[in-house]
């Protein structure tokens, strides 16, 4: 009975090469960069978890620090020709205020070496500070680091959460959190791997004769003959002279001014289409001479050989897990479905649990100081 599950789990296998695979059983891996003062990393779970084991992972563990932590790839590559996919999952059990949870992936480099400076293939991942809370997706280009044109949200609660980025062969690329498509589209369209193919003609000049006034005054339209009658101010007619008021004294009694309801203020034409109007001026294209079009910027100009988390945390507590690069598609989805997959539903229940005991308890001593407090009113 048992020969279908066996045969459908091996017409399931999937192919496909792994650089780089990090559950966090241990952290022997890592080795922290040599910047004095860098934060240190511990490698435990988030006190939410659905399987204490399997939800090991690494984490920051000292607030207002930098962290610079790296480790090799099991085997160097490059992806010309093929797919690339990185994934990770991190939690901000802590209630993260200002900090990054992303990782890099860059050429090999050593461990003492590795800072905010070391060149990169790509950085990717969540980063929260105040109101910012968004998807980092950035590539390292010639020189430049290259920032996405768009700027999805990220996840901003306690719970663990898998981030998953696509680069395909054809130049376009897929990003995911916790396995849905949370954008997609083309490289050249979305970073600014090459320069523009148009720019505008430095030597063209608006015409003088050039109208780009898109209303005028209506030439047909004139004040009418009582529009000034009204003053814009009136004696208030329900002012009455006080009763105390001495004129030895005070002087002569005047009845303060109001605003006069009816005053029309300034009177202007009305405003019409401009039969002359011919747009706002754009000076003319022309084909850009420094652009070179490029048909592999999502190729590595070198081999990539490490992963990093390189990040800031005013509050600690960011938990780093599951890591893979591969690529194959089917690897990542299988090893995310046997980590992330496993323990996630559980890790809400705990989370949940625990919220909900908190609030049971503050609000058993809420009522408990406002029954002291009621007693000593008594008293």
């Amino acid at each position: 009975m048992r020969v279908l599950p066996m045969l459908l789990a091996g017409a399931m296998c999937v192919s496909g090469e792994v650089y780089f695979k990090e559950t966090f059983d241990t952290a022997s891996k890592w080795v922290q960069g040599a910047k004095d003062g860098l934060g240190v990393m511990t490698n435990e779970a988030s006190p939410y978890y659905g399987d204490a084991a399997m939800n090991k992972g690494f984490k920051t563990s000292q607030d207002a620090k930098f962290y610079a932590t790296s480790a090799h790839l099991d085997k160097e590559f490059n992806n010309k020709g093929k797919t690339t996919v990185v994934s990770f999952t991190v939690a901000f059990p802590q209630g993260i205020d200002c900090g990054g949870g992303y990782i890099k992936v860059l050429p090999k480099t050593e461990a003492a070496d590795f800072n905010g400076d070391s060149d990169y293939y790509m950085m990717f991942g969540p980063d929260i500070c105040g109101s910012t809370k968004k998807i980092h997706l950035i590539f390292g280009y010639k020189g430049k680091n290259l920032l996405w044109k768009k700027e999805p949200k990220c996840e901003d609660d306690k719970l663990t959460h898998l981030y998953t980025v696509i680069v395909n062969e054809d130049g376009t690329y897929e990003v995911q959190v916790d396995g849905e498509k949370k954008e997609s589209g083309k490289l050249e369209e979305d970073w600014d791997f090459m320069e523009p193919k148009e720019i505008d003609d430095a030597s063209d000049t608006k015409p003088e004769d050039w109208v780009d006034a898109a209303e005028i005054a209506d030439p047909e339209d004139s004040k009418p003959a009582d529009w000034d009658k009204e003053p814009e101010k009136v004696v208030d007619p329900e002012a009455e002279k006080p009763e105390d008021w001495d004129e030895e004294d005070d002087g002569e009694w005047e009845a303060p001014m109001i605003a006069n309801p009816n005053f029309k203020g300034e009177w202007k034409q009305k405003m019409i289409p401009n039969p002359e109007y011919k747009g706002i001026w754009k000076p003319k294209r022309i084909a850009n001479p420094d652009y070179v079009h490029d048909p592999n910027v999502h190729v590595m100009s070198k081999p990539v050989g490490t992963v990093g988390i390189d990040v800031w945390q005013v509050k600690s507590g960011t938990v780093f897990d599951n890591i893979i690069i591969s690529d194959s598609i089917e690897e990542v989805k299988a090893f995310n479905d046997a980590t992330w997959g496993k323990t996630h539903a559980a890790e809400a229940a705990m989370l949940k649990k625990v919220e909900e005991e908190t609030k049971a308890a503050e609000d058993a001593a809420k009522a408990e100081a406002e029954d002291e407090a009621k007693d000593e009113d008594e008293e």
